[in-house]
Parts: structure tokens; sequence; C-alpha cells
């Protein structure tokens, strides 16, 4: 055994970041155990026979393996001279550290000029499918690394669909780029691209350059080419530009910049299009912006941002946005403090909006400060104290203004355990108004109302052991009681800022509130009566969840509009059922009593194979939203049809219009090396003419087509195809 010290510098950096094999993929990434390096500069020969001369020499010869604190080398012969800072090697030479695996016909180091040469190698990236060729590879401490005539792909050896050849890359010791010069980029055998010079990254740290386009088309945009560029500005701010060619309207210009700090994180957004070339697009000038902050002020306050504004209501609808989609009424335009502590929680912020069409003007809330205050008074007596603090105005100077001081102490008697729950509480809710601008209005410039609210509430679960489907399972009997009371006042001279009549289901039976906000708050003299029943298998999963519930009103409403005019509420019934391990139903559903119509209804039935596999067929029906009937029907479908194919659909259409509202067709080609992924959709454009109207009879279509080369940016891709062709996809049930 001969032992010395000696140099070996690393050979590549890692050039991508791992990836995770397809099960479909020949070339499996190699693995590399860095135990087995030696310590404090070793150097372990073995080998069949040796022949040493003492402080000159040694020669080794048949399966000599070398073994240093940087790499493995392996090969039929090998030379150490200079007192081990000389290795020679030759004959089906293999070289490994932890970066790389070399297989060449001679190696050739000298640790006294710390190079390395290698010669007609062929390598394979550690942890990563990327393989190639080089004629010739070499290692300088000082200058870096250089690879001549030098291929590389991710796709398995003999079969490279894709390949990247280049005459010489190089990389500098300390950078984190590498040059590569005269670059050829191959499909098979056919050269389809060509860079005389280009540096890309060859290490996981962000660096300044190209990111992949985007190339897209349709009727709004036309051919639609995305460029973006990162500048890797500091380790805690970055900017992408991204320049936007769309032939229907022009050249875009597109920015993000982002800042991470200790305290916090935020980005700024800035879209513009200076000249419109649409006729149908009344807008030379186009923009949008979004300023985005959350961060900490100290150890419990904490700051939070989001400013957000366009040129037009049609913004969104021509051009897209990353934040928002073409169904948004309003963007937000928030600025807020928060303080937390175990008892007690305080947010102060300037709440106001930017309006997307013709909508009725939004109150804003310059400024809305809340804090709730908990203690605990008593091991079974609880204390909470709510309060509000808002300035509501508008920007019609027709509009009334006006200043709300909220304060609602509540005590509490909760008692829980295993079996259910009980709970009385009793509130006294104080709400004082001073209202300007009201002097051709009903409503009164001041204010002070005062109600007293008392709730009880009680729940027990029952349990039986049963079979079910042969099996052992826990049926569940949960029956649920509220009673609520609210005394009334005459609340018509309030005006209506921030409130509006909320939609019930099961769980909303027990709410207690019938308006979002505090402008309205109504009587209430009522029974709310509910009961659930599970069935739980033999691992506490839920097969099968059944609720159903309805108020029972003992008085008569005051409160004009909560509108109750009849003796009970309408029945609320969900049902979710796991049918079999693949098979999944939910629906929920609405019907009044006195003319057993449905109010609202939800269907859903789907078929899930697996996390990528699924078919859904859903409706929703809504008979007063509005102003207007909702009856739609829904097939979302995600299958993979052949070992390396997957396709993804989903088509949407109103039955009461008897036309498609929303249709899309993704289908992918993906092995392990490459991705083709062609897209074509249809969906209305719900363009705002110029009065603010949304139009209804308009539709938006566009075909996309996308190649992805993996280890060069891209990666495993079915699954955003699939998130992208699911959109607006739920799992129709809320089983454990």
């Amino acid at each position: 055994m001969y032992k010395s010290s000696a140099f070996l510098v690393a050979l590549l950096p890692a050039a991508a970041a791992a990836q995770d094999p397809l099960d479909f993929c020949a070339v499996q990434p190699i693995s590399f155990d860095s135990d087995q390096l030696t310590k404090n500069g070793e150097v372990i020969v073995r080998s069949v026979n040796a022949v040493v001369a003492e402080n000159q020499s040694a020669m080794f010869d048949g399966d000599v393996d070398i073994t240093t604190e940087r790499a493995v080398i392996s090969a039929a012969k090998a030379r150490i001279e200079n007192n081990g800072r000389t290795v020679y090697a030759e004959g089906d030479v293999t070289f490994q550290n932890p970066e790389i695996k070399v297989n060449s016909e001679s190696v050739d180091l000298d640790s006294t000029t710390q190079k390395l040469n290698l010669v007609d190698t062929q390598y394979q990236l550690t942890g990563f499918v990327g393989h190639g060729a080089a004629d010739n590879i070499s290692v300088d401490a000082q200058s870096g690394v250089v690879l001549q005539d030098v291929s590389f792909t991710t796709c398995p050896l003999g079969d490279e669909d894709w390949q990247i050849r280049a005459s010489e890359i190089s990389i500098e010791k300390g950078s984190n780029r590498g040059e590569a010069r005269n670059t050829r980029f191959y499909l098979g055998e056919v050269p389809v691209f060509y860079l005389p010079y280009f540096a890309f990254p060859v290490s996981n740290q962000r660096q300044t350059g190209l990111l992949f386009p985007n190339i897209t088309s349709s009727s709004a945009t036309g051919v639609d080419i995305e460029q973006p560029f990162y500048w890797n500005i500091a380790p805690n701010y970055d900017l992408t530009l991204s320049p936007r060619l769309m032939t229907e309207r022009g050249i875009q210009l597109k920015s993000e910049f982002r800042y991470l700090q200790k305290t916090g994180y935020g980005s700024v957004n800035v879209e513009y299009l200076p000249s419109d070339d649409d006729l149908a697009s009344d807008d030379d000038d186009r923009y949008f912006y979004r300023v985005f902050h959350q961060g900490q002020l100290s150890q419990n306050w904490q700051l939070n941002i989001d400013f957000n504004g366009l040129s037009d209501d049609n913004y969104i609808v021509d051009l897209g946005s990353d934040f928002y989609n073409r169904a948004d009424t309003h963007l937000y335009r928030t600025l807020g403090v928060s303080y937390y502590t175990p008892s007690l929680d305080f947010t102060a912020q300037l709440r106001d909006f930017e309006i997307i069409g013709d909508h009725p003007d939004t109150y804003r809330a310059l400024p809305e400060t809340k804090l709730e205050y908990r203690a605990d008074l008593t091991q079974y007596l609880n204390l909470r104290v709510n309060s509000e603090l808002a300035y509501f105005d508008n920007t019609s100077e027709t509009a009334p203004t006006a200043l709300r001081w909220h304060v609602a102490p509540t005590l509490a008697l909760p008692y829980q355990r295993q079996w259910g729950e009980l709970l009385a509480e009793a509130s006294i809710l104080n709400t004082y108004y001073q209202q300007d601008n009201v002097e051709n209005t009903s409503l009164s410039e001041e204010v002070n109302r005062t109600l007293g609210q008392l709730r009880l509430y009680g729940n027990v679960v029952f349990e039986r052991e049963q079979q079910w489907a042969g099996q052992r399972s826990t049926l569940t009997f949960e029956p649920q009681f509220q009673y609520l009371y609210t005394s009334f006042e005459q609340q018509t001279d309030i005006g209506m800022y921030d409130t509006t009549l909320l939609l019930n289901d099961v769980d909303g039976l027990f709410r207690g509130q019938e308006f979002t906000g505090l402008d309205r708050i109504s009587d209430n003299n009522q029974i709310t009566l509910g009961v659930t029943s599970r069935l739980l298998d033999a691992s506490n999963r839920e097969q099968f969840v059944f609720s159903v519930g309805q108020i029972f009103y003992l008085s008569d409403n005051k409160v004009i509009a909560a509108a109750k005019d009849r003796d009970s509420s309408a029945v609320a019934a969900e049902l979710d059922w796991r049918i079999s391990d693949h098979w999944i139903a939910h629906t929920d559903v609405q019907v009044t009593t006195e003319s057993d119509r449905v109010e609202r209804s939800s269907v859903a039935l789907e078929y899930r194979h697996d996390e990528d596999s699924l078919v859904q067929l859903s409706h929703r029906f809504v008979r007063n939203l509005s102003g207007e009937q909702i009856d739609q029907i829904g097939l979302s479908a995600s299958w993979p049809i052949a070992e390396n194919w997957h396709w993804v659909g989903r088509y949407y259409r109103d039955l009461n219009l008897s036309r498609s509202i929303e249709s899309y067709f993704g289908l992918q080609y993906e092995s392990c090396c490459w991705a083709v992924r062609v897209v074509a959709q249809r969906h209305l454009s719900n363009r705002f003419d110029r009065s603010g109207s949304q139009r209804i009879d308009e539709f938006d279509s566009g075909v996309s087509l996308q190649f992805i080369f993996k280890g060069i940016g891209g990666q495993k891709s079915s699954r955003s195809m699939l998130e992208d062709g699911m959109f607006g996809y739920r799992q129709p049930y809320v089983l454990n």
C-alpha cells in the first residue's frame, strides 16, 4: 500500500438542479458516497501488481484503484511519481467525485501545478441524468475547467432525441458561469440552432441572463411571444424584464422587482403597453401595477401592503394577468399594520378598491381598525371584546360618508367534552354612527344603536359499531341545537357601507349572522336544528357524511333587509360519499319548504384513479344571483393515455343559454429528456363596452405550442399542464 499527499480539484460543479428520474427513463442518475474518500490528504492505492522505488516512483498494474480525498480513480495501469504528486493512469480509466463520473482513455494529474487532464472521455453528472462526451477535459486550479469538442444531453445513451454540441466549454475558477463557443443544438442528428457564443449557469445560484421564452397565440393578442430577462442585482434583490410581442396589439414591457429582507419581503410589478394596435381598444397607453409587501416591524407588529391599479376595464380581459382573472370586479388597495399577542389582536388598515366595469361604487375604509381582546375570568367563564373603528368614504360626491364605532363585549360559558359541546353566550352590541352628506336621504346624521344578543348552542356525538361492506366501521349520529335571540332596533336611518346579505349552507345556519359587516344586524328569535351522520372505517377515514339543518323563526323579523317573511328557512343539506376507493360524490342543496323549490344546489361526481388521473362531472344551480339564474354543467378530466402521453380538458356549458362557456384541451408528450405540449382553448372574453357593461356574446380562442428540453431549464411538466387545464377544479368532497 502506497500512501502520500496529493491534491485533486473538483472537475465540474453541479450543472443543474437534481431532478427525480421518471419511471420510464432508461438512464438512472448515478450516486456517489463521499464516505469512501480519504482524509488528511492520504492517497490509497490497491492493485494486483506493484513495483515501488522508494522516494522516486511506483508502478501499478491490474485492477488499479486510487482513492484520494477528492476522487476515486480506477484504471488498468497507473504510475505515481514525485512522491505522490504526479499520477498518470491509462486503460479503461474511471474518474469519479461527488459531482461527476468520467470514463476516459487516460488521466494525468499533477498536484504541484494543480492540473488534471483526461483524454477521450464519456461523462455523467452525479445525481442528474445529464451526460455527454468530450475529446479532452482539462482542469487547472488557477484557470478552471475546459472541455473540448464536448456534447451534452439528458436523453438515454444511444437514444439522444436532443443534444448540445460545442467546440469548447470553459468554466473559470470561482465563476458561477460557464462559456460555450460554436454551439449547435441538435434534434436527433439534425442541427436546428447555432450560437457562436453563450454563457450559462453552472451552480444553483441565481444568475443574470435570458430565461425560456413563452410563445402562445389567441384571437385577442395574435401570436404572443414573451422573452424574460433575469437580472440578479444582489443576493436579496432581483429584477425580471419581459418584453412581450403581440402581433395584434404591439410590444408590451413587463417587469417584476423582488426583494428579501430579514424583516420581510415584497415585490413591485409594472406592465406597460405604450400603443395598442387593436382597433377594438379605445385605450392607447395601457398599464398595470402592483406593490406588495409583507414584513415584521417588531416581534408583535406586522406590516402588509397590497396596492394595485390598471389603465382600463378591459386590461385583464385583453392582456391577461398573473394576479387577477377576467371574472374579478375589484382590485385591492390596502395598507395595514397588525399586532398580535395571546390575548389581544389589533389591526389598522386603509382599504381602497379599483373598480372594474359598471359596478356600484364601493365604499373605502379610510381607515379601518379592529381590536379583539380575550380573557379567561374563571375556569368556565370567558370574556371576549370585539371593537371596530372605521371611516367610510366614496368617490361619488353625492354619496353619504360615515364614521362608525362598534364595541361588542361577550361573556361565554363553554363546556367541551369528547361526547359533545355546550355553549352559552351573552353579548351587547353597541354601534355609533356619525354620517355626513345625508341631506337628501332618509339617513340620520347621528345614530347610536344598542342591541342585546343571547346564544345557546349544543351538540352531542353518539357512536355505534357496525359492519359496512363486510368491514368493521363506526356510525355516528350528531344532533345540533341553537337558540338565538337578538333584540330589535330600527336601522333604516343607517347607510349600507360594507354590508350585504349572506348566503347560507348547513354550517351557515348556525352562524347567527344574516349579513356581512355591521350596518344591519337582524333581530332574531329562532331555533336552529341540524344533524350530521358519519360513517368511519377502521382507520377513522370518513366514508359517508350527511348533514341537514333548518332555522325555525319563533317571531316575525322586523329588520326589512333580512327579508325573513316565512316561518322557517330553506332546508339545507350536504352529502359526501366515498363510494369506493376511486369514486367520490358530493352534493349540497337548499330547498324552500313553502314551494318545495330548489334555490341553490351543486352536484359533483368524480372518478380518481391516482393523482393525475381523474374525471369529474359537476352541475351548479342558483335560482337568483344578483337577478340572474345560474344553471351550468361542467366536465373536467385529466388522464394519461399512454406511457408518455397525457391529456387534460375541461368543458363548461350554460344550460339557460344553450351554449358553451369555456372549453380547454391540452395534449402532451413527455419523455425522459424532452416534452412537447399543445393547448387549445375557447372562453367568453367578458369585455366591457364604453358604458361599462360586460358583453356576454364574444369569445376568445387560442392555440399554444411549447417545447421543453429537460436539463437546460425544463422539468417534469405534466403536473403544470394538469394544473392549468384544471383551473377552477375543486375536489368534490370534504372527507378527511
